[in-house]
């Protein structure tokens, strides 16, 4: 892939699945299944999720990238 995704949903839209996704990740279906609702994924997951991206040749996801998203959808969250 040669663009970075811009948000979250269209990060795990990468994968066939989201069953995929999880399993790529390491973590659960229906955890997997929130993240893509909220536009969110939990610091817990960030590691899975960046070596993930990796394995996939997804360029840009790093500890950044997830921050930025996760910061700006707590916002929305709060507000």
């Amino acid at each position: 892939m040669s663009k970075t995704p811009s948000s979250i949903s269209a990060l795990i839209d990468e994968w066939e699945t989201i069953g995929e996704f999880a399993a790529d990740v390491g973590c659960g279906y229906e955890a997997a299944r929130q993240m893509r609702l909220r536009e969110s994924i939990s610091p817990r997951h960030w590691n899975g999720v960046i070596a993930a991206a990796s394995r996939k040749s997804i360029t840009g996801i790093d500890w950044k990238w997830l921050a930025t998203r996760h910061t700006s959808s707590r916002k929305a969250v709060s507000a």
